[in-house]
């Protein structure tokens, strides 16, 4: 099995970025995602930086994929689009449909998951129109992905989210400006003081979400180690794991070792826990709410 790391969804400062992927070049993980998805306002690393890094990345043996901006609002975030898409370099994930419509043609893209792909008819449409992997959606189940790849258009590759935060919903607001009672256009990179996003708790107490501008995240942490056997036997072959601020390439070793057979997943799922910085669970496999399903 291989293993992805999504793209980095927080804003961090630039050399912060520069070093999380030196050490990531290192780290035992197959492709690396990058690039901003989440806010245009983000502009501690550049288009040019992300290339940069995808250069030292790829010198590194690894697959790079540059992530296109799942919602686009503006002229600026048009122009970005274009320019990822049209790289000619690396491989592009598309996370939104205008995306599609300019990799149209174009073989090998990946299709992200924020397309929502959820049926086979959807899947052959997007590798008729030069996707070669598909990211599953968040919410997925283990019968879903399942019934989708028993009927996979030839030389589709499948990718699930196996750990991290799992990204829920984009909205036009930032939140975490609103937070400080700030506007969108002056929110201060309000942001850059939450390197994992800002956790929401319920009445009782319990972790909800976590704000990251506008994107809203699970405050907990998805992991899929448990389901190892399970995701081979569906067909899928990349599991994602999504960058947190800390011990990320600790991470990818667990995962790695799981995958390779040299640590069972019990183990794996309690070294997984003490690097998380979040409950672990998985209901979502199971067709059920998450934290029920806490693993």
């Amino acid at each position: 099995m291989k293993l992805a790391l999504g793209p980095l969804l927080y804003y961090w400062p630039r050399e912060t970025v520069l070093a999380f992927y030196e050490a990531i070049a290192a780290s035992p993980v197959d492709a690396v995602y990058l690039g901003e998805v989440v806010c245009s306002r983000r502009h501690e690393v550049s288009f040019d930086d992300w290339l940069d890094i995808g250069e030292r990345l790829a010198a590194a043996g690894k697959e790079v994929v540059l992530s296109a901006q799942a919602l686009t609002e503006s002229e600026g975030d048009l122009k970005l689009l274009r320019r990822t898409t049209a790289n000619g370099r690396f491989r592009v994930e598309a996370n939104d449909w205008g995306a599609v419509r300019l990799l149209s043609g174009m073989p090998g893209w990946v299709a992200g998951p924020h397309l929502n792909v959820y049926n086979p008819q959807a899947l052959v449409l997007v590798a008729g129109l030069g996707a070669t992997r598909w990211v599953a959606p968040v919410e997925s189940t283990r019968a879903l992905v399942a019934s989708l790849l028993a009927e996979r258009p030839p030389a589709m590759e499948a990718e699930i989210f196996a750990f991290g935060r799992l990204p829920l919903a984009l909205s036009a607001r930032c939140f975490t400006a609103r937070r400080f009672n700030r506007q969108k256009e002056s929110c201060g990179y309000a942001c850059l003081d939450f390197p994992d996003g800002l956790v929401v708790q319920t009445r009782e107490g319990q972790p909800f979400l976590a704000l990251n501008g506008i994107q809203t995240l699970s405050a907990d942490v998805y992991c899929l180690v448990d389901e190892l056997a399970a995701l081979r036997e569906a067909g899928v072959g990349v599991l994602r794991v999504n960058p947190q601020s800390h011990d990320t390439p600790q991470v990818l070793g667990v995962l790695r070792a799981a995958c390779d057979g040299r640590l069972s997943t019990w183990d794996a799922r309690h070294a997984l826990a003490g690097l998380s910085h979040g409950r672990l669970w998985n209901g979502f496999w199971y067709g059920e709410a998450g934290v029920p399903r806490a693993a």
